[in-house]
Formats: C-alpha cells, structure tokens, sequence
C-alpha cells in the first residue's frame, strides 16, 4: 500500500480512469452532503488563510496490471461519493461557461472538461474519466456529453447536478473554482495480490463509512472474486435480486439475511451482526459448496422472502394472507415461512397446504395477543419450529407440534379466547382496524374497505351520560360505560360518525344512515336489539366472539393422532427431578420459595425447571440458575460481567471458571435482607433475554 497526501486536480489530471465496481453500492449524497460540500469550497477560497481543505480518502488498485492501455483503470474501493460530487461540480461549471463564455474565471470549459472529466484522446468508454455503475454511468456519461438522459436515468445523479447548476452564478463561480484547487485527498494505491481490499474496506467502514450490513456483505462476496466471476454473480444472482426489494433493499436485505442465517445456522444473529455472523457461516462452507453455490442459495431464499415481504406473491390466497400476516408484524416467523417457502417451492407442500399453515401462524399470534400472551419468547419458538415437523406428514405435523406447545408457547384455546376478548380493550388495540376488517369481511366476495369508515361506541365515549341513556343502562350505567365502553361487543363502524354522536341508542338504530340503515355486517348484530344494555352488549360480543373462532382456528386433530405425536415427543429415558433432590435446609429453602416467588412474579411467561445439579428460570431461555447449598443460594446470571449494573459489587465474574449454570456472573444470596438488591440483579438478566416477537 502506498499513501500520499495530494491535491484532488492534480490527482484527476492526466490520463487515467477510475471505475466504480459493480459490487458497489450506487451514488447515494443527497442535498444536504452536496450543499455543505459546495459552502466549504466557497469558504476555503474566502478564507485567505486556509491553505486546503481535507475531504477524505480515495482508495483504489488497478483493475489489471496486464492491460495494455496507455490509460491506467483504476477500481475505486473507497471514494465514490466525494469523486462523483467534485464531478458533478466541474461538469456544472462546464456547463455554465459554454453558456456565458465571458465568465470572470481563470479557465475555460474545454480546460475543465479534458483536464478533470475525461481523456481526450480516447473513445468510447475510456473517454471518461469517471465510470459509475448502471443506471449512474449512463446518466453521469450524458450529463458530461451534453446528450439527452437515458429513459432510466438515476434521479440522484441528475438533482445533485441541477442542484450544482442552479447554485453558480458569474459571482462566485471564481471562488468555486479556486476554492475546487484547494482540495486535497489521501491518495491510497494497494497493489494487487499484496493488499487485502476486504480488510481495509472493513477498516474505512469501522472509521465512520455508514454502510449498511447489505453493502458489507455484497462486498465481502463479490470483492474477492476475479472480474469475470464477479460479473456473472452480481448480474445473474445479486443485480436481480436488488430489483426485487426496490429502493428498500439496504433495510429488506439486511432483515432478510438475519433470518436466512437463523433457517442455517439455527441461531438468531443481531441486526448489527449480522455480516460478521454471514461471514462465519460462509467461512465454514464455501469451501463445500462453492462462490456461486453459496450466492444461488442467498439469492433463492432471497425470492422467497420478497414473494412473502413484498406481497408479490402470484397465487392471491397465499398473497393476501401474508399481508394479513404482515399487520401483526410477526417478523420473528420468517425463519419458518422461508424453510415453509421452500418446501412449497420444491412441491412438498401443495399451494392449499402452505395456505392452511400460514393462517394457523396468523390465528396463533393473534389469540396470543388477545390473550395477553407475553411475545418475548416467539423468535425461539418459530426459529426451532421446523425441527420436529415430519415433512412426509407435512401439514398433520405441523398442526401436532403446535397443539403441543405447552406453558407460555401455548397456543390459546377457544374457552381463553372467549373469556379474554369479552373484556378486551379492543379500541386502543393497536390491530383494531385489522380485527374489525377480518370480521366484516369474512365470507364476503365483495369486501368492505373499512378504512373508509371511522369506529364508533354504540354506548358513548362521553362520561356525562344522558338521562336516556341512563335510564337505559340502569342504575349501574357508569359502572357500565367503564367496563364495557371499549370492548369488541360496543364497537361498530360507521360512515355517520358525528351524526350518530351521543345520541340515545333508539335514534342511532332507526335515524338516516343508522345501524339499520347500514349496509355493514357488523351492524346487523347491533340493529337487531331493541336496547342497548349490559345484556346487549354481551349479547353482540358473543356473537363476535364465536365468529372470530371460526377466522382465527385453532388447529385439530384427532385425539389418537396428537397422542402418538406427544408420545414421540415425550423422553422416557430422560430423567425427572423435583426440589426434594436438592436436600435444602429449612432456613434455605424458606429462602428459596421466597426468592422463587419473586422470580415468577416477574411475568407469566417466566418458568420454573428443575435440573440435575441446579434450578433454572426461563422466558425464551435460562436468565437466572440457582445451586443451592448449605448457606447460601448461589445465583448464576445468564450475562457478561460488562453487562451487569451492580453498585454494590456483590458479583463475581466467573467467566475463566467451572461453574454449574449459564453465564459468567455469579451472586450470592444469604437472607431476605439482600433479596431486593438481588432481584435488581435478575431483572437485568431477565430484560436482557427478554426479546419482543410482535407489535401489535
């Protein structure tokens, strides 16, 4: 490697050309980075004192030393940014003097277009000195030829130009240009077969280069590749596959590829891990599998998530349902609807199969959600899912693995629906508009959108309730309104909100556009009473209640059936063991259930499990394991000791020794005196593995 600091048009002059490599991603400064960029050169020349202004690095190699060309291809591996905007300013400046030839400026258009935009004696693309990748390129090569722009121009090359445009004028394109002189670059050449480009594009990244895991990991792939390879992997598998997510794809891809490394690895990577964790599976495989392998599989999976994310689905049942899916934000479940996908895909599931199971995953979040389910432990749970299913009883397997999830992954049953959503707050439910939705328009071809009408409370929202409708309600109408007010069995929809307003539930029912007046379904079940009371209410939402049972199934199976499947399930050889085992004193143990007591008051999702030499509690996994013994308990906290907030320093880091239970921070609990601080200490724990798996 060789660095040198140098004056960014000196840098440009001569015969050379700097090419963008299509692994890269395209230009992407905005106004803001452009306005800012053109304020410092106009300052630099103000400030007589200023002998230069620093922009950045370029860093680049040449494309082949076994070219033969007098001029020298240079790949730019960082730098794109600043040399396609200091680009953009001479060819505006170009621009501008063939329009007003008498500028008051030291140079002309010819000088400015032949020193720093192209080489002039060359042709074709080697005339320009600067090449972008796609859409870029060609926009960027008409802008300096001054020809009509491509019909697929790119829209950012194009405005920062008119930007730049618009900006100079004969009073300061002096100062732009002189203040242009005064840039200067670290100028950055590697030698190829010595320098390692990955390493050092990962080290401009980790100084501040905002890239976003996408663009690290398309680099990491094609990076290395020899130019022929590269160019058939980015056009054949990762060109294609940025179409598909769009003006999204940093973000889309970024989330695809977190759980396309849970479907392989069966481990759930962080967000901002994930190119170091794509970058370990990749290291253990390719040598198996193959470059090309190994981006075809990435590219596969990447279609099968966009026909779910994106909703371009062909098959309209399958497409409508994963938007359904997609209101409750169930992402934790794409690590299962991509190995779903693929089996579909590979004609193990029919069209109709993979129907069925995506709407059982849609019943079963919403009933946990209903139900007041904690949704921490559902990434685990969709992550292993598949691990059990026997694909050649495919859609039956599925089913069985779902009616056994047991404690906090269960999945809710009719009896706990029907009681929760009695009493259900549905008007501050976050998927109200999605619950009402799928109840309207169950059964109906021609279907309601209901975005178009606004919620209205049957019994009023307003506390100063009228004699009607207190005389209505009874002498318990505030106890009432409060209990009853937002649940499903008050709600309707309506176009007619602010005439129905407050008035008594007779002139509601029969007035112009009343609930009889109504062509909505979910209006026959309110038009239908004669009064509008707790009676009414209950009524109505019973009604609801059932019908929702009948959109949001539970899965069945024959009782025979499940019971083979839970006894496949069920380790006889694993042994059982109770807290008799642990032989604890009574002073201990009294402290113990007074600990545990705690511990499961934490949230309903937080279980007990008695193990062999100790006792966990769990969410989605151990937070906290307990060894008891003769004195004390001994707490081991399923974290790092950096992690750990603890002012009283009681922990200890037993990361370098051998201990019973998960995590490398240790505590100790001798009496109840110490038990607040402690439970502190759980919480910690317990927060850090509580991850949310739905926003509903």
């Amino acid at each position: 490697m060789k660095a040198k600091e140098a004056n960014l048009l000196r840098f440009l002059h001569g015969a050379k050309q700097f090419i963008i490599p299509i692994y890269q991603r395209t230009y992407s400064w905005q106004l803001k980075q452009c306005k800012q960029l053109l304020k410092d050169i106009i300052g630099i020349n103000d400030d007589g004192n200023r002998p230069g202004h620093f922009i950045g690095s370029v860093v680049y190699f040449e494309q082949d030393i076994h070219t033969v060309s007098e001029v020298p291809q240079l790949l730019v591996i960082d730098g794109q940014q600043r040399l396609t905007t200091v680009t953009l300013i001479i060819a505006a400046m170009v621009q501008y003097l063939k329009d007003h030839p008498d500028a008051s400026i030291d140079t002309n258009h010819k000088k400015l277009r032949n020193y720093y935009l192209v080489n002039a004696e060359e042709d074709g693309e080697l005339y320009h000195k600067l090449l972008l990748t796609k859409k870029d390129k060609e926009t960027l090569m008409a802008l300096i030829q001054d020809t009509p722009l491509p019909p697929n121009s790119s829209p950012r090359v194009k405005d920062n130009f008119d930007f730049f445009q618009s900006q100079i004028t004969d009073e300061n394109i002096g100062s732009i240009y002189n203040g242009i002189q005064k840039l200067f670059i670290v100028d950055v050449a590697l030698e190829r077969g010595k320098d390692n480009p990955q390493l050092i594009f990962e080290s401009l990244n980790s100084t501040g280069l905002e890239l976003s895991q996408a663009d690290l990991i398309r680099n990491y792939v094609l990076m290395g590749q020899e130019p022929k390879l590269q160019k058939h992997l980015y056009e054949t598998y990762w060109f294609p596959m940025e179409q598909t997510f769009g003006n999204k794809y940093a973000s889309v891809f970024d989330s695809f590829m977190r759980h396309y490394l849970t479907v392989k690895t069966g481990k759930i990577p962080r967000q901002g891990e994930v190119y170091e964790k794509y970058k370990e599976y990749t290291q253990g495989n390719v040598i198996h599998s193959g470059v090309e392998d190994m981006v075809k599989d990435v590219f596969s999976y990447a279609m099968y998530f966009a026909r779910m994310a994106l909703f371009i689905e062909p098959e309209k049942a399958l497409q409508q349902a994963f938007k359904d899916l997609s209101v409750l934000r169930v992402e934790v479940a794409y690590p299962m609807l991509l190995e779903l996908y693929k089996d579909y895909s590979n004609s193990l599931l029919s069209a109709e199969e993979l129907l069925e199971i995506v709407r059982t995953i849609e019943s079963y979040v919403f009933r946990r959600v209903i139900c007041g389910i904690p949704t921490n432990s559902l990434n685990k749970t969709f992550a292993g899912f598949m691990k059990s299913v026997q694909k050649d009883k495919y859609l039956e397997s599925v089913k069985a693995e779902f009616l056994l999830l047991s404690s906090y992954r269960r999945f809710p049953s009719d009896a706990e629906m029907r009681r929760e959503m009695l009493i259900k707050d549905v008007y501050n439910f976050r998927s109200r508009n999605y619950l009402l939705r799928k109840l309207e328009n169950s059964g109906r071809k021609e279907k309601v959108n209901i975005e178009e009408y606004t919620i209205e409370h049957i019994l009023p929202q307003n506390p100063n309730l009228s004699e009607q409708w207190q005389k209505e309600l009874g002498e318990d109408y505030a106890t009432i309104q409060e209990k009853y007010l937002h649940t499903i069995g008050n709600l309707t929809l309506t176009g007619y909100n602010s005439e129905l307003s407050d008035r008594p539930f007779s002139v509601k029912k029969t007035m112009e556009g009343g609930f009889k007046d109504s062509p909505l379904r979910l209006n026959r079940s309110v038009a239908d009473k004669d009064i509008w009371n707790e009676d009414s209410i209950i009524s109505r939402a019973e009604k609801l209640i059932e019908k929702t049972l009948t959109i949001w199934i539970q899965p069945s199976l024959d009782d025979a059936v499940l019971n083979e499947y839970r006894a496949s399930k069920s380790d006889k050889s694993k042994p059982k063991y109770s807290l008799a085992q642990y032989d604890m004193e009574s002073d201990i143990m009294t402290l113990y259930q007074s600990l545990k007591k705690r511990i499961l008051n934490i949230d309903t999702s937080v279980s007990e499990e008695y193990k062999k030499l100790y006792i966990a509690f769990k969410t989605s996994t151990n937070f906290v394991d307990i060894v008891p013994q003769k004195k004390r308990l001994r707490l081991s906290l399923n974290m790092r000791m950096d992690e750990i907030n603890d002012p009283k320093e009681l922990c200890k880091d037993v990361s370098q020794l051998g201990r019973w239970g998960n995590g490398d921070v240790e505590v100790g609990l001798t009496s109840l005196d110490e038990l607040d601080y402690v439970m502190d200490l759980i919480y910690q724990a317990y927060e850090k593995h509580n991850e949310s798996g739905v926003v509903v």
